[in-house]
């Protein structure tokens, strides 16, 4: 398709790389980190939308997430990325009239309904929902729970299990593995991480260097020598609802006041605890609920996407920075991360930093639909990527024959 000149060029740099940035710099300081140092926030955020385009209304890539208006004068986003979802629509709209595969359909029903009451009925369904003027309900950083401290000998290799899945959370592994740690990544037999399948070289790019164990969790014996390797563990990643994690056999915080110096990382959507960690969240999504959407709209008069799924970059880089000072004081702790907070927390960090600044970023990309994205060039692999379940019996065998 021919595109205008303007429409073809690159767009505007990505709003709040610039806290991303200072965020890596300072981790890779405090923990004496070349690797990290080498990084940068634009790199992050932006290597995996190569190609992509601004898309207003619609979120870049996929198109999987659509803000539309709704009856009040509100905005409410929605996001649909598996068939299921799409399946509990006529329940979110009360009515099995909508063509659920007809976007234009969906927003007609949209406009049938107050913003509130579709974000908490949403929630409730356990779908991707957000309103562009909610406010985050959770701190970005909880520390839900402290216990005992392990001092560990000179040149002891931290082990981390990541059990999380899509970016943010694999992405703080990654970093944690940038740091100099053992990663393990954990997958579920059956449902291995999306991106594995959709988004192959950005799976590449943050699990690349990690060891791979694939697990049945519907074998007790199996989730048994999970829950023996985490026992081991310096560092857990997960971001599980948490019937979810109680249903893979894992107790978070039983591990965590059992192990001493145990540092459990929960990636969440809202908040890991009350009633929020209950709410499904990613990038998209995610990144409306904290402000941006809202925030890009009062500058530049248009309501869009602010980003790439971006909360969830925001939330790797957040959620490995204090991973690493949790393991570095040697305390057992249960840190809970909230996107959509951590998004509203570098927002307003940003503007305290340079008000002018961050709000000519995001007017310039309120103005900037259809261009593509900044070029930015994707990092070389520096280590293997293991094929799926390749390290399962080195890590779990002994275990599992105990």
């Amino acid at each position: 398709m021919f595109l205008p000149t303007d429409l073809a060029s690159p767009g505007p740099a990505i709003p709040l790389a610039r806290w991303a940035n200072r965020q890596i710099k300072a981790m890779a300081a405090a923990h004496a980190s070349p690797a990290l140092s080498a990084l940068e926030g634009a790199t992050l955020m932006g290597e995996r939308s190569g190609g992509y385009r601004i898309g207003g209304k619609v979120s870049a890539g996929l198109g999987g997430s659509h803000l539309m208006p709704t009856g009040d004068g509100g905005w409410f986003a929605l996001t649909l990325i598996r068939e299921i979802d799409r399946e509990l629509l006529p329940a979110l709209f009360g009515s099995a009239d909508v063509d659920v595969h007809d976007w234009d359909a969906i927003a007609a029903a949209v406009l049938q309904h107050d913003c509130a009451d579709l974000v908490a009925t949403g929630r409730t369904l356990g779908l991707l929902v957000a309103s562009v003027d909610e406010e985050p309900v959770s701190p970005p950083i909880e520390v839900m729970l402290r216990a005992q401290r392990r001092d560990r000998p000179a040149g002891h290799r931290p082990l981390v299990i990541d059990m999380s899945a899509i970016w943010a959370g694999p992405l703080a592994g990654h970093l944690l593995w940038q740091a100099g740690m053992e990663v393990v990544k954990v997958e579920s037999h059956s449902r291995p991480d999306l991106i594995r399948r959709d988004d192959p070289p950005t799976f590449d790019r943050i699990n690349q260097g990690k060891a791979s164990l694939l697990v049945d969790f519907a074998s007790d014996t199996e989730k048994a020598a999970l829950v023996a390797l985490i026992r081991r563990a310096d560092v857990v990643i997960e971001s599980s609802r948490p019937r979810a994690l109680r249903h893979l056999g894992i107790e978070a915080e039983a591990l965590v006041q059992e192990i001493p110096g145990l540092v459990w990382l929960s990636v969440t959507g809202h908040g890991a605890s009350g009633d929020a960690a209950n709410w499904v969240g990613i990038g998209n999504d995610c990144g409306v609920a904290g402000g941006l959407s809202r925030a890009m709209a009062d500058v530049s008069g248009e309501m869009g996407y602010v980003g790439d799924a971006i909360a969830d970059p925001l939330t790797g880089i957040t959620a490995a920075s204090k991973g690493l000072a949790a393991y570095r004081s040697g305390v057992a702790q249960r840190i809970g991360l909230s996107m959509s907070a951590i998004t509203a927390m570098a927002l307003a960090e940003e503007r305290d930093c340079d008000r002018t600044a961050i709000d000519a970023e995001l007017r310039a990309w309120g103005t900037a639909t259809g261009c593509l994205f900044p070029h930015v060039q994707p990092r070389v692999l520096q280590a293997p990527v293991r094929p799926l379940g390749a390290d399962t019996a080195r890590y779990l065998g002994a275990f599992a024959r105990c």
